[in-house]
């Protein structure tokens, strides 16, 4: 009776460490998988004064995976989300077609995939729960949705932006992260049998805000 205690014992003892060891390997793997998922906040930069634009939200969520090299804690995140962006778009001339002053919603949905580099800043004592970080690199988004609106607005099919982001990542499970992306290249552009020969051009101006949970 007393071995079979023992051997019990020694067998729980065992399941114990392979799952202690198994959790602290994966805690420790520079390479992650996760879901993610928040809102966007988009507003558009017009080369033109007479074209302002107001913020419209929008949704954002997709797939992650990141690196981080041990010790360094240096490394990049890559993403695959369905982005949806509205802003409300104003004109502070009338219409040349109508006589009228317009405004649109300018909606569209995105393949959007941002590549970050990271950089994951060490707090003594209370690293293994609360991580900050801060991230920088580019975004690209495919368009796919229609490529027009109202026939008055042409949205481009390829947006490049550049993402400033900063976060925290909790028991390095979970990743609240926020980013500004600064539009490139034009987005979206007005037709000039509207508005003047002209071109009226817009580039996305957007703050994005995410939770992620790593697996």
């Amino acid at each position: 009776m007393n071995r079979i205690t023992k051997f019990f014992a020694s067998a729980v003892a065992a399941v114990a460490l392979f799952f202690a060891f198994g959790q602290q390997a994966e805690a420790a793997s520079p390479l992650r998988f996760g879901v993610k998922a928040g809102v966007s906040i988009n507003e558009m930069k017009f080369n033109e004064s007479a074209f302002s634009s107001s913020n419209r939200s929008g949704f954002t969520g997709g797939v992650t995976m990141q690196f981080i090299a041990p010790i360094i804690n240096v490394g990049f995140d890559a993403s695959v989300m369905y982005t949806h962006r509205s802003s409300r778009v104003y004109s502070d001339a009338p219409n040349q077609a109508t006589g009228d002053f317009s405004a649109l919603n300018v909606s569209r949905d995105y393949i959007e995939i941002p590549l970050n580099f990271r950089y994951n800043i060490g707090l003594p004592l209370i690293g293994k729960f609360v991580t900050p970080f801060l991230s920088t690199g580019p975004d690209f988004s495919f368009l796919v949705s229609n490529q027009n609106v109202k026939n008055a607005w042409n949205n481009k099919s390829f947006d490049f932006a550049w993402n400033f982001g900063f976060g925290v990542k909790i028991v390095n499970k979970v990743e609240l992260a926020a980013s500004y992306g600064l539009g490139i290249n034009d987005s979206a552009s007005g037709d000039s049998a509207l508005y003047g020969p002209n071109p009226v051009d817009g580039k996305n101006r957007f703050w994005t805000v995410t939770a992620a949970w790593l697996f």
